[in-house]
C-alpha cells in the first residue's frame, strides 16, 4: 500500500482541481491557492530538489514562521523521499547548529530576515550548512554566494530536464513505509533536543485512525493554522486536513490570530490552553462588571447551555423540548454574539492539548455551545494517543484512547504506549532509545496518570515535575498552574517548593489588567516593577490565587507569591519554543527571589 503523504496532493487535486486549499493574508485580504497550483508548486520544487542533488532519506530543514511554501516543501521532500524537519523560528542560531549538524543538513529553507540572519551565522559556526532559500523578500549579505529566493529555487525545477522529472518519478514508485517521513526535534525542557524519528507507516496509521475517530469532519469544513507548524500537533493536523480535503488558513503571525480568526470564520482549529484560558478570564471578568440584571441573564443562559449540551448532547440523548427551546433562545441571544466577536461562529471543532485545560473552563465552554476536544499526545507517537469522543467523554479526562493504539500504566503510574503511530526511535540516540521503551515494546510517555472506570485517560502530573516538600507531602505543579491559567490577572506561573517548607509561585501577571486596576484604584507607580511591588497589588493577587486555590488540600496551596515585572523568554532560556517552562532554568534565574519568600 503506497505512503499517503508521498502523492497526496496529487490524488487530491484529481479530485478537487481548482478548489481552495490554502489561502494566505496579503493586504488585509485572504488569498487562495488552489489544489491545482499547490501541486504545481510541489511537482516543480521537487525536480528543484532533485537538481540540486538531495538524495533519497537525506534531511532537509525548513526554518520559518508558518507559510504556505513550508507545506510545498515538506510534500516535494516526500516525493523524493528525503525527510522535511521543520525548525521553531524562534530558535537561537547555538539551537540550530545543533539540528543542521546532528541530522547532517545541508539545505535549509529560511522565512524572513531574522531567520536569515540565524541561518547565516549557522554557516559560519559549521561546514555542514551548504545552502539557504528563502522564502521571504530578504536584502542577501554582499558576501552571501549561496542564498537563492524561493522563486529562484522553483525557477530551478522548471528549468530542469526532463530526466529529473523521471528522478522524482522513480524515486514516487519506490517510496516505502520504513522511509523516515519527518524527524521531530523535542523542545528539550531538561537536556539536549531529541529527534523522535517518524517512518512513513506513523503518518499511514495516524491519519487513518484520526479519520475513524474523527468522522464528523469533512471537505466542507475549513481549518485555521496559526500554532507552529513546526510543532507535531499542528504539523499533523494540518497534513490531516489536507488528506479530508479541509481548506486550510495559514496564519503568519500567532499575534494577529484573533483577527484572523474572526476574519476567516473557520469551522475548526486545533490550540494550546492558553487561547481558551484567555477567552474565558475576559468573559469572567466582563461578567464580573454587569449589573445584576445582565449577570443574571448570562448566569441562567449557562445553566441551560450545560444542561442541555453536558447532561443529554455530550450523553447522545435528545435534550427535552423547553429545554432545547430556551436553550436556543439563550444561543441566539448570549452565545452565537460571544462566539461571534471570538470568530467562531461556524465553529464546529477544536482540538485542544499541550498542557491542561481547567475542567471549569472546558464544562463553560461546552456550555456556550464551543465544542473543545481535549487530548493527548507527543512528538514520539505522531501526535494524538487519546482525545474525547463524540458521544460520552468526561470531564477531567483527555478522552479515550484511539483505535489501534495500546496504552497501559506503569510504574510511578507512568503512562505507557504502543502502536503503529509510535516513533521507531530518537536520531542518532541508541541509548535515550533503549531507555525511552519498556522491554515489551511500550513507549515510556514521562507522564503520569490512570484509567478511569468508563475507560478514559486522565493526566496527574509530569512524572519529572513532580515535586516533594521538606514536610513529606508530594506536589503536581501543572494541575494548579493551570488553574491559575483562568485568572484575567495572571499570564504565566511557575510554582516553587521542591524540599520546601510549602508551595509558593512566581507570577507573571497581566500587565494590562495591573495597569487598568491600578488606575481604578488610584494606585500611582513609576514603573512595573514598582508596581508589582506594591503591597496592596499583592495582596489582591494573592486573594484571587486563594479563592482558585479554595478546594485544595492546605498542603497544597500556594503560601507566598513574588510577581516579577517581565514575563519568562526564549531569550532568557526560560522557555522552550513550544512555550513550556524550564523549571531548572527558571528557579535558577529567580534564586533570589525564590529565597526571599522562604527567608
Amino acid at each position: 500500500m503506497p505512503n499517503i503523504l508521498t502523492d497526496l496532493i496529487e490524488r487530491q487535486t484529481l479530485r478537487y482541481g481548482e478548489k481552495t486549499v490554502l489561502s494566505y493574508p496579503a493586504g488585509g485580504e485572504w488569498l487562495p491557492i488552489s489544489w491545482q497550483d499547490f501541486n504545481n508548486d510541489v511537482n516543480t520544487a521537487a525536480k528543484a530538489l532533485a537538481v540540486l542533488d538531495i538524495n533519497v532519506q537525506e534531511n532537509i530543514a525548513t526554518f520559518s514562521g508558518n507559510r504556505p511554501q513550508m507545506l510545498v516543501v515538506d510534500f516535494a521532500a516526500f516525493s523524493n523521499r528525503a525527510v522535511p524537519i521543520s525548525i521553531y523560528s524562534t530558535s537561537t542560531a547555538e539551537q540550530v547548529k545543533y539540528i543542521v549538524e546532528d541530522a547532517s543538513i545541508s539545505l535549509i529553507f529560511v522565512g524572513d530576515a531574522k531567520q536569515y540572519a540565524t541561518a547565516r551565522k549557522v554557516m559560519t559556526l559549521t561546514p555542514v550548512l551548504k545552502r539557504i532559500v528563502v522564502f521571504g523578500d530578504v536584502e542577501k549579505d554582499k558576501d552571501d554566494t549561496t542564498t537563492i529566493s524561493y522563486p529562484e529555487f522553483l525557477e530551478i525545477g522548471k528549468k530542469a530536464d526532463e530526466k529529473y522529472g523521471e528522478i522524482v518519478g522513480e524515486r514516487r514508485s519506490a517510496a516505502a513505509e520504513e522511509d523516515i517521513a519527518a524527524i521531530i526535534y523535542t523542545s528539550g525542557t531538561t537536556g539536549e533536543p531529541k529527534g523522535a524519528v517518524l517512518p512513513h507507516s506513523c503518518f499511514n496509521a495516524a491519519l487513518r485512525i484520526h479519520k475513524e475517530r474523527l468522522n464528523t469532519l469533512s471537505d466542507s469544513d475549513s481549518s485555521m493554522s496559526f500554532l507552529p507548524l513546526s510543532h507535531i500537533f499542528e504539523r499533523a493536523w494540518t497534513y490531516f486536513c489536507l488528506y479530508m480535503g479541509i481548506q486550510v488558513y495559514v496564519n503568519y503571525d500567532p499575534h494577529d490570530i484573533q483577527a484572523a480568526v474572526r476574519q476567516t470564520k473557520p469551522t475548526c482549529m486545533c490550540s494550546v490552553p492558553r487561547f481558551w484560558e484567555k477567552v474565558y478570564a475576559v468573559v469572567e471578568d466582563k461578567l464580573g462588571k454587569m449589573n445584576p440584571l445582565r449577570r443574571a441573564f448570562i448566569t441562567a443562559a449557562l445553566k441551560v447551555g450545560k444542561k442541555r449540551n453536558l447532561n443529554y448532547k455530550r450523553l447522545g440523548k435528545r435534550p427535552p423540548f423547553m429545554l432545547e427551546l430556551a436553550y436556543k433562545f439563550f444561543d441566539r441571544i448570549g452565545f452565537t454574539p460571544l462566539k461571534r466577536v471570538i470568530g467562531i461562529e461556524r465553529g464546529r471543532f477544536f482540538p485542544t492539548a499541550g498542557a491542561p485545560l481547567s475542567p471549569k473552563i472546558v464544562e463553560f465552554l461546552h456550555s456556550c455551545g464551543i465544542n473543545i476536544i481535549i487530548g493527548y499526545g507527543l512528538s514520539e507517537t505522531t501526535a494524538t494517543v487519546t482525545c474525547y469522543p463524540n458521544i460520552g467523554w468526561e470531564l477531567g479526562t483527555v478522552g479515550t484512547v484511539l483505535p489501534r493504539i495500546q496504552i497501559k500504566i506503569g510504574e510511578d503510574n507512568e503512562i505507557l504506549v504502543k502502536g503503529p503511530s509510535v516513533m521507531r526511535g530518537y536520531y542518532n540516540k541508541p541509548e535515550a532509545t533503549a531507555e525511552a521503551f519498556t522491554e515489551d515494546g511500550y513507549f515510556r510517555t514521562g507522564d503520569a496518570g490512570y484509567i478511569n472506570k468508563s475507560g478514559a485517560l486522565v493526566l496527574t502530573e509530569r512524572i519529572k515535575d513532580l515535586f516533594k516538600t521538606s514536610n513529606g507531602k508530594y506536589i503536581a505543579p501543572q494541575a494548579l498552574e493551570s488553574r491559575l491559567g483562568e485568572d484575567l490577572f495572571i499570564e504565566q506561573a511557575v510554582l516553587i517548593g521542591d524540599g520546601k517548607k510549602f508551595v509558593s509561585a512566581l507570577i507573571v501577571p497581566s500587565f494590562d489588567a495591573l495597569r487598568e486596576y491600578a488606575s481604578e484604584h488610584n494606585i500611582s507607580y513609576d514603573s512595573i516593577a514598582e508596581l508589582v511591588s506594591k503591597p496592596e497589588i499583592i495582596d489582591m493577587m494573592m486573594a484571587r490565587i486563594d479563592k482558585l486555590q479554595s478546594d485544595l488540600a492546605g498542603f497544597e496551596r500556594i503560601k507566598k507569591i513574588t510577581l516579577l515585572p517581565k514575563p519568562f523568554s526564549m531569550e532568557n532560556g526560560e522557555l522552550t519554543n513550544t512555550l513550556k517552562v524550564k523549571r531548572p532554568v527558571v528557579t535558577s534565574n529567580y534564586a533570589g527571589e525564590i529565597e526571599r519568600m522562604y527567608s
